[in-house]
C-alpha cells in the first residue's frame, strides 16, 4: 500500500484529499480567467490604467463582502456555499468564452463579468479558508494550509501549457468539475451552534476580537503589506511581459508559471520545514525579501532574470501569506474562525483592488519600472515602521505562545 509522505500528511484524510483536488481545479479555472482577462483588456485597450480598473472590479467586492461572508460562513453549511459559488463562476467564465468566440466582446462586457466573478469569488475564498481546518485534525492544520496554498498558486503553472486563447472555456469547465468533486465530501462544515445573534452582531464580535488581540493585529498588519505590495501578480506579470519585455501571450504564461512554481515551493517549504506556529520573525523576513525582489524587478530587463525574480517573489510572498493564515487559524476558536478568515480575505484580497489602479496609474504616467520601485521601497519602509511600532508596544508584554519569535 502506498505510504503518503510526511510532507503531504494532510492528504491521508479522505475529505481533505477531495477538498484539495477541488481547490486545485477551482484555482486553475480562476487563474485562467484572470490571466486571459488581463491579456484581453490589454489587447482591446493597451492601457495599464484600464487594466487596473478591471482588476479593481474583479477584486473590489472583497472590500465590501469579505467580513459579512465570514459571518455567513459561521452560520451556514460551508460545503453548500462552496458549490453555489462555483456554479456562479462557471456561468461567468462560459459567458466570456461565448463573447470572445463570437468576436463581439467589448471592454464594458469584461468589466461587468469581472464584477460578477468577483462577487462569487469573494464568498468562495472566505468559506474555503475556514473550511480547511474542518477536513483535517488540528495537528495537521499547518500542513493543510500549506498544501491548500500550493493548490491555490500552482494553478499558474498549468496556464503556461494551456495558453490564453482557450482559457475562458476551460475555466468554466473547471468550475463545473469542482461542483461534482465537492459533492463527494463527507463533511458539511455545519456551524458549531445555533446563533441567536444577528449577522451585524457577529461581525462586531469578530472585529472586536481582532482589535483586542495583539498577535492578530500584528499578523493582519504584516498581511496587509505583503498583499498590497507583492500579491498583484495579474498586474505585475502582464505589464512586465508586454510593456517591459515586449513579449507575447506564450511568454506571459511562462512568467506566470515561474510565479506559480515559486509559490508552490514556498508553500511546501512552509508545510515541511516551519514548526507548527510560524515564527513572526520569519514572516517579517520573507515579506522584506518579497519587497526587495520588487526593487530588483525595477531594473531587470532580461527575460530569464525576470523569470528567476518572479520565482523568488512567489516563494517569499506565499511563505508570508500562508504563515499568517496558519497562525490566525490556530489562534482563533472554531466559532470565530469564519470571521477571522473573513478579515484575512478582506486584507489579502481587498488590498488588490486598491493597489491595482494605483499601479496602473503610476505605470501609465511614468513607467512600469517606476511602479516596481515605488511599491518595493514603500513595502520595506512600511515593514520597518510596523516592526518599530510593535517593539514599542510590547515592552513589558508577555506574548501569546501562538507566536514564536
Amino acid at each position: 500500500m502506498f505510504e503518503v509522505p510526511e510532507a503531504l500528511r494532510s492528504l491521508r484524510c479522505r475529505d481533505f484529499r477531495a477538498f484539495f483536488g477541488a481547490q486545485t481545479i477551482s484555482q486553475i479555472g480562476t487563474y485562467m480567467l484572470s490571466v486571459a482577462e488581463a491579456w484581453l483588456v490589454l489587447s482591446l485597450t493597451n492601457s495599464p490604467l484600464l487594466l487596473g480598473l478591471i482588476n479593481m472590479l474583479h477584486w473590489g467586492p472583497i472590500l465590501l463582502l469579505a467580513v459579512p461572508s465570514g459571518a455567513i460562513a459561521d452560520r451556514v453549511a460551508k460545503r453548500r456555499l462552496l458549490m453555489t459559488t462555483q456554479a456562479a463562476q462557471a456561468c461567468t467564465a462560459l459567458t466570456v468564452a461565448t463573447l470572445v468566440a463570437t468576436d463581439v466582446v467589448a471592454y464594458w462586457h469584461v468589466g461587468i463579468l469581472a464584477l460578477c466573478a468577483g462577487l462569487a469569488n469573494t464568498l468562495f475564498n472566505v468559506v474555503r479558508q475556514s473550511f480547511v481546518s474542518e477536513t483535517v485534525g488540528r495537528d495537521d492544520v499547518v500542513n493543510a494550509v500549506a498544501l491548500s496554498s500550493a493548490a491555490f498558486h500552482g494553478a499558474r503553472i498549468v496556464i503556461a501549457s494551456v495558453g490564453v486563447a482557450p482559457a475562458f472555456a476551460v475555466s468554466g469547465a473547471c468550475h463545473l468539475l469542482v461542483i461534482a468533486t465537492l459533492a463527494t465530501l463527507g463533511v458539511e462544515g455545519r456551524p458549531r451552534r445555533q446563533r441567536p445573534t444577528t449577522i451585524r452582531q457577529d461581525i462586531a464580535e469578530g472585529l472586536a476580537y481582532a482589535l483586542r488581540t495583539p498577535e492578530t493585529r500584528a499578523l493582519l498588519g504584516l498581511l496587509f503589506v505583503i498583499s498590497f505590495c507583492a500579491f498583484n501578480f495579474t498586474m505585475w506579470v502582464p505589464l512586465l511581459a508586454k510593456n517591459v519585455l515586449s513579449q507575447g501571450a506564450q511568454e506571459l504564461g511562462f512568467l506566470m508559471a515561474a510565479v506559480g512554481v515559486g509559490a508552490v515551493s514556498g508553500a511546501l517549504t512552509l508545510g515541511t520545514v516551519v514548526p507548527r506556529h510560524p515564527p513572526l520573525a520569519l514572516l517579517h523576513a520573507s515579506a522584506a525579501a518579497a519587497c526587495a525582489v520588487l526593487l530588483a524587478l525595477s531594473v531587470i530587463e532580461s527575460f530569464s532574470l525576470t523569470a528567476v525574480a518572479l520565482f523568488l517573489l512567489g516563494f517569499a510572498s506565499v511563505i508570508t501569506a500562508a504563515g499568517c493564515n496558519t497562525a490566525l487559524q490556530l489562534g482563533s476558536s472554531d466559532e470565530l474562525r469564519g470571521r477571522v478568515m473573513g478579515l484575512y480575505t478582506l486584507i489579502h484580497g481587498g488590498s488588490f483592488p486598491i493597489a491595482a489602479p494605483l499601479i496602473g496609474a503610476v505605470a501609465e504616467r511614468w513607467s512600469v519600472s517606476t511602479a516596481f520601485f515605488v511599491w518595493g521601497a514603500g513595502g520595506l519602509a512600511t515593514l520597518a515602521a510596523l516592526t518599530g511600532a510593535r517593539r514599542r508596544r510590547v515592552v513589558g508584554y508577555q506574548p501569546d505562545v501562538s507566536i514564536v519569535y
